[in-house]
């Protein structure tokens, strides 16, 4: 009997052990993803065209990152009046349409809270060369503040 004991004592232990570590490493999840969550975005754009002429044109972008520091950036925006991309420098510019998305190079992927990046452009347009009015850096609306949080997900992992 004494050794039924110490059996079911010792089955109990690990049991105990291995619920305890498996609740460890839940929590260590839990936490990893609530911390990528509540990551802030927030940014400020620039934008201007210093130099025009009939059908063409040459604009600046200033883009700052006011939340957390990013490895890797994408600034999104709509042309009002269906301008287009010709050329870029300091950044790689694409265009669909009105849709234009640019993204860093490799030596300026990194953009630290409250850092500056600037890259340029020549674009065409015909009719009028109105400058966009909204930015979103990796998916979220430039305001010229950080915004708030992105919501945790409503699902557990």
């Amino acid at each position: 009997m004494a050794g039924l004991s110490g059996t079911l004592r010792r089955t109990r232990w690990r049991f105990g052990l291995v619920a305890s570590g498996i609740a460890v490493l839940l929590a260590g999840v839990g936490l990893i993803n609530a911390g990528a969550a509540h990551a802030a975005a927030g940014c400020r754009v620039v934008y201007s065209a210093p130099s025009q002429w009939p059908g063409g044109f040459t604009a600046n972008v200033d883009l700052t990152n006011l939340g957390d520091p990013l490895n890797g950036w994408r600034l999104t925006w709509t042309f009002p009046s269906g301008q287009q991309v010709t050329q870029a420098w300091n950044a790689n510019v694409t265009s669909s349409g009105s849709n234009v998305t640019a993204t860093n190079v490799s030596y300026n992927a990194a953009l630290g809270t409250n850092q500056t990046v600037s890259f340029g452009f020549n674009g065409s347009w015909s009719g009028s060369n109105n400058a966009p009015t909204s930015f979103a850096l990796n998916g979220v609306t430039c305001t010229g503040s950080v915004g708030g949080t992105t919501p945790p997900p409503t699902t557990p992992p």
